[in-house]
């Protein structure tokens, strides 16, 4: 990884950790992604941008393979998705393969703008909801 998308990762990984997402965790329609923490076990709450599209939630992680709850989702993959206020079970794919510029064009617009622009190794993930 370069220099500058290494600074970039600490930059935006250090505001979302201290002030971006312990504010939006609280707002209760902002969508939510727990995973358990991989070496504490406890829940833990990410805020995500994403869309569902019948029983699949879709989204893409800015710093794929880096994101703390992207290597939770690789211990664990069995996850909650907080959508539009209710907690929705389900089971995490990462998909390295699928291309996530083109899958961001069809998720909500703002925050696919951010991805792009702070993104270092995007990553889609789709989340297949239970029931």
């Amino acid at each position: 990884m370069s220099r500058i998308a290494d600074l970039r990762f600490h930059a935006a990984t250090t505001f979302q950790r201290r002030v971006g997402n312990p504010v939006l965790r609280c707002l209760p329609f902002q969508t939510v992604l727990e995973t358990t923490g991989r070496v504490s076990g406890l829940p833990r709450r990410t805020p995500v941008g994403g869309r569902r599209v019948g029983d699949s939630f879709w989204l893409v992680s800015e710093f794929g393979d880096r994101s703390q709850y992207v290597r939770n989702i690789k211990a664990n993959p069995r996850v909650r998705v907080r959508i539009r206020g209710r907690w929705h079970t389900g089971t995490a794919h990462l998909l390295p393969d699928d291309d996530p510029v083109a899958r961001l064009r069809s998720l909500p617009r703002l925050n696919s703008i951010g991805v792009r622009a702070f993104g270092t190794g995007l990553l889609t993930v789709r989340v297949d909801l239970d029931g």
